[in-house]
């Protein structure tokens, strides 16, 4: 019974987190991306943060406490170059993901919980890098290899670093289970052995 309960909750929360186009991870991840860009940015000279485009999670957290998050600059001006920080830049869909691949995966709590901050870190980590690398391209006038770089990394670079990400951690944390067949091998044996 306690299995069935983790494996419907676990269900349940992919699709709250699901839920307003991916709301959660825009409003967690959008700060946590910026800033470091922001900070690693100005290390080459003066940055300025500047309001950026208006956005739909702006627009549904107006009037709340959540608006200061929400609406925040996300245009760093730089070397004489703006570089805005797009949703598809903070890569919500790519957290998902990997929160799907978490969660659809038989394995204990505690270990699932330092799962997740394992992947979400490292892929806030290696993306801010990724967008911080992309301004010093465009910002070096090396408008080729920016444009190569971010076409490749639009089209698959993403889906490939969520696939390297959790392979790199079923190593780590020595995870046995297949997402979701795992699951769904489990429910087919107790039905069959309550026959």
């Amino acid at each position: 019974m306690q299995t069935h309960v983790s494996l419907i909750s676990r269900y349940i929360l992919l699709l709250l987190f699901g839920l307003g186009n991916l709301l959660i991870f825009y409003l967690i991840f959008t700060p946590l991306t910026i800033y470091p860009v922001f900070w690693l940015i100005g290390l080459s000279g003066d940055a300025s943060l500047l309001q950026g485009t208006h956005t739909n999670t702006c627009d549904f957290f107006e009037g709340t406490f959540l608006e200061n998050i929400a609406c925040m600059n996300t245009t760093i001006f730089f070397k004489e170059f703006f570089a805005s920080i797009i949703p598809a830049c903070v890569a919500g869909s790519a957290y998902y993901l990997l929160l799907i691949l978490n969660l659809s995966t038989p394995m204990p709590l505690n270990k699932r919980i330092k799962s997740i901050i394992f992947l979400f870190s490292l892929f806030l980590i290696l993306n801010v890098a990724r967008i911080f690398a992309f301004a010093m391209f465009f910002a070096s006038k090396n408008y080729e290899i920016f444009n190569i770089a971010h076409e490749a990394s639009w089209y698959f670079g993403s889906t490939v670093l969520v696939i390297v990400l959790w392979f790199s951690n079923v190593l780590i944390f020595k995870v046995n289970e297949i997402p979701i067949y795992s699951d769904i091998k489990s429910l087919i044996k107790n039905i069959k052995g309550k026959k």
